[in-house]
């Protein structure tokens, strides 16, 4: 089924996301209060909620905030493929977010339209949307699922593409680069590293780097499940 995908309409992203301040000790009592009720389950091995907040508070969207979000966008050329590349990353959030509401609104609004990710339906579509409604932004209508029905959410997932059925295991975009033997660029970080590089070094343009290297690998997984040959070095054309 998926050599009936048309290529040039699906929008390939991924995105970054940090705690919405850096440390547990800094948030006020109420939000202290809300985190430890959330993460109760959490807590075990006398691990401390400053602990839990440092890994996990980026990944809640009530706790954390979008700091980049990548796309990619694949097309045939005269000589073969290529892949392009652009960002969207600000220290506002709301102003990336309407950035890219922008682009879905007036490229990506039809039923022909899809959006692509890794682990997406679980983690990257939900975030976006909750960040959208949290800053007051109308969901673009391919990311507005109430009421639709299954076959009308326009969205794929290589994570649940590579499970065939199964859904005893998360597989990691790294780990399907690997035994693919897609090549992928060494980086100096990796998502554990975000909210550091974010808030201690404040080198946002090193993070949007890092997330346009995560969107070249997963659109070329997906080039990959569908049986097709990788693109070129230099036929990816960063922003």
């Amino acid at each position: 089924m998926l050599e009936k995908v048309r290529l040039d309409k699906v929008l390939f992203l991924d995105i970054e996301t940090v705690p919405q301040v850096y440390e547990f000790s800094k948030l006020d009592e109420k939000s202290r209060e809300l985190f430890e009720a959330k993460t109760r389950f959490y807590q075990k091995d006398d691990k401390q909620f400053s602990e839990i907040y440092d890994e996990r508070a980026g990944i809640f969207a009530e706790f954390g905030k979008i700091v980049c979000i990548s796309v990619g966008l694949y097309n045939k050329t005269s000589t073969g493929s290529q892949i392009r590349l652009k960002s969207f990353y600000h220290d506002d959030e709301e102003t990336l977010l309407k950035q890219f509401k922008t682009l879905l609104d007036d490229n990506y609004n039809t039923q022909n339209h899809l959006l692509c990710g890794h682990n997406a339906k679980e983690f990257d579509f939900p975030y976006i949307c909750r960040r959208m409604l949290i800053n007051g932004i109308k969901l673009p209508d391919i990311l507005d699922m109430a009421g639709k029905k299954p076959w009308e959410i326009n969205h794929l997932d290589t994570m649940e593409l590579w499970k065939f059925g199964d859904f005893k295991a998360y597989t990691s975009l790294p780990l399907l680069c690997h035994v693919f033997n897609i090549p992928t660029p060494k980086d100096d970080i990796s998502g554990a590293d975000v909210a550091r590089v974010y808030y201690e070094e404040k080198d946002l343009e090193r993070i949007k780097v890092y997330c346009e290297k995560d969107v070249v690998a997963l659109i070329q997984l997906f080039l990959r499940l569908r049986g097709d040959g990788l693109v070129e070095e230099g036929e990816i054309h960063y922003s």
